[in-house]
């Protein structure tokens, strides 16, 4: 018995890091034309496939940052709770394309939401309609915030 409620602990808190914000990602501060965001950082392969999923909330000042190399983006709402704006910048950071108010999808055949460049660097997803409530628009610059030396 003992033996089973270790599993389980060990079970619910690996769950928990991988959807807990809280064991997230690097987190910088992104400004994108007049608004200001704190944005997890996805680098690696296997954090931008992570992405959102599973999450249920994000706070209104809070988003994700994807960093690729420049090339096609294609984006999907497999597994993720939370509606979304997609934001495309170019390899310059210069916001070419807003993909506005994309629903979550529970079903296998998820619609994909690509580029309309072939030169997109940055992919920042923040919650849906906070683009046109924040006022942000194709052409406004990404600016991110100096990372600490280690």
């Amino acid at each position: 018995m003992l033996r089973y409620r270790r599993f389980i602990r060990q079970f619910v808190w690996l769950a928990a890091l991988t959807v807990n914000p809280v064991f997230a990602l690097d987190k910088t501060q992104v400004t994108v034309g007049p608004a200001t965001f704190q944005a997890e950082i996805a680098q690696t392969p296997d954090a931008r496939q992570r992405g959102l999923m599973f999450r249920r909330e994000l706070p209104s000042n809070q988003g994700m940052l994807f960093v690729q190399p420049p090339g096609p983006a294609v984006f999907w709402m497999k597994n993720t709770y939370i509606p979304l704006d997609l934001l495309y910048f170019d390899a310059e950071g210069r916001l070419a394309q807003i993909v506005a108010e994309v629903p979550p999808c529970k079903t296998l055949n998820c619609p994909v939401y690509p580029s309309h460049t072939a030169t997109v660097r940055y992919i920042l997803e923040i919650n849906a309609g906070e683009a046109a409530r924040r006022g942000i628009q194709v052409g406004d610059s990404l600016r991110l915030a100096p990372q600490p030396s280690p």
